[in-house]
């Protein structure tokens, strides 16, 4: 009967607990993908928002900042509710204000992401569109 693995910066390896965290950080961002509607829902509008800026010849680089960084919250709001969930598997209003609260930041991001968004690309699609 074997125990735990180790973790891995406790491997003997070095480079064996690298690809293992990397490893582990796959299979999160694949059940977060595979459980999450959000997620799935801002990928897209991401890959959207960076279609139209290469098609537009805009700087990507705001568009990847704002859609990592709500990718990123969508991720850290999801590991929040599952340890929240697991903490409280009954309600308890604290839970409900961790899990509120942790989602406020993904709308936050989201609503500023959707502000540069418009910043970079609405002048450019208008130009390209003749309505400017």
């Amino acid at each position: 009967m074997g125990g735990l693995p180790p973790r891995p910066r406790e491997n003997p390896h070095p480079l064996k607990g690298v690809l293992a965290s990397f490893g582990f950080a796959l299979e999160g961002l694949r059940y977060a993908w595979r459980e999450q509607r959000n997620l799935r829902v801002q990928g897209l509008f991401a890959l959207l928002a960076l279609g139209l800026a290469f098609w537009l010849r805009v700087d990507p680089v705001p568009i990847l900042l704002a859609s990592g960084l709500v990718l990123s919250l969508e991720l850290v709001n999801t590991a929040l509710e599952a340890l929240t969930d697991l903490a409280a598997p009954t309600y308890h209003p604290l839970a409900k204000r961790a899990k509120d609260t942790a989602a406020a930041s993904v709308l936050l991001a989201s609503l500023f992401a959707l502000l540069v968004g418009l910043f970079h690309l609405l002048p450019p699609l208008l130009g390209r569109l003749g309505l400017s």
